[in-house]
């Protein structure tokens, strides 16, 4: 699925795209865009701006709709220039937009709406700029505060939480649990505040290091950039613990361990050594 950085990358492309043009074409494949579209024309309009809301990608119209998507498992938004050949097959396209100079096509996206600003602020699944780990209106103490009011709750499925962090996924979730040494498997309310702070500053530090990188390119568009956590520059050393279940962690050498955890059967990876539970008992790995 992919996470806050890639949403983050993709609207940023897009923008750059999109941005300040008026729409020559729009379509799509679900007939509420489509009816949307008939009933208040985007064509016509500029994109005033397109941003991230966590893992939402909401494209602005001057009109005063806005587009919301959600990749889900393998959404995707590519851009091409009119003419370029697209690198997935016109049967996985969801919605096109159009205007002189490029085309956005969102590819197998699974959930897209169109919202006005009051029907977007009233619900919930979008999250606030101060609850999104790459938006500058990010509260790091109040994220903190958050995340204590979940003392019953593993802390890796409280990372999971988008109502707590937005933006942070399956996989950054055992990486920011690794580099603050805390064992995913913990409750909350065995974690002091200091490590509580530490989690939330590691979120933000590893989400913002995937989004540094800008090529300047608009068409660098979603196309499943391998993350780093590491600061290794070998792109098979890119990661600490995700996805490396038996391997030796790169600290100690100890065995990685895996476990599925929570309601949602995700997995999450960790170095029994590296984090210890704060009791001293051990959470068997598969």
């Amino acid at each position: 699925m992919p996470e806050g950085d890639t949403i983050f990358r993709t609207a940023r492309n897009l923008g750059r795209a999109l941005a300040g043009k008026p729409v020559t074409v729009f379509r799509s494949t679900y007939p509420m865009l489509t009816r949307f579209h008939d009933d208040t024309p985007i064509t016509g309009q500029l994109v005033s701006s397109v941003e991230a809301r966590g893992k939402w990608l909401l494209i602005h119209f001057s009109g005063g709709g806005t587009l919301a998507t959600h990749m889900l498992m393998n959404g995707s938004w590519h851009i091409y220039r009119h003419g370029e050949r697209w690198q997935q097959p016109r049967f996985n396209m969801r919605i096109v937009i159009e205007n002189t100079q490029y085309i956005a096509v969102g590819f197998k996206v699974p959930v897209a709406e169109m919202h006005t600003a009051q029907s977007l602020a009233r619900d919930r699944r979008f999250p606030a700029a101060a609850i999104d780990v790459l938006n500058p209106a990010f509260n790091a103490e109040d994220a903190a505060l958050r995340i204590q009011a979940h003392g019953s709750e593993e802390i890796a499925d409280v990372l999971l939480h988008q109502e707590v962090l937005a933006g942070v996924g399956n996989e950054f979730k055992s990486e920011i649990c690794f580099v603050t040494g805390i064992h995913p498997f913990c409750r909350v309310a065995a974690l002091t505040l200091p490590q509580i702070q530490s989690l939330v500053a590691a979120s933000q530090k590893l989400l913002r290091a995937n989004v540094l990188v800008d090529s300047g390119d608009t068409l660098v568009t979603y196309a499943g950039t391998r993350r780093h956590t590491t600061h290794e520059s070998d792109p098979t050393a890119s990661v600490w613990v995700y996805g490396r279940h038996g391997e030796p962690c790169r600290r100690c050498a100890e065995p990685i361990r895996r476990r599925i955890q929570g309601p949602d059967a995700r997995v999450t990876f960790w170095c029994p050594r590296c984090q210890p539970m704060p009791d001293g008992s051990d959470v068997d790995g598969c």
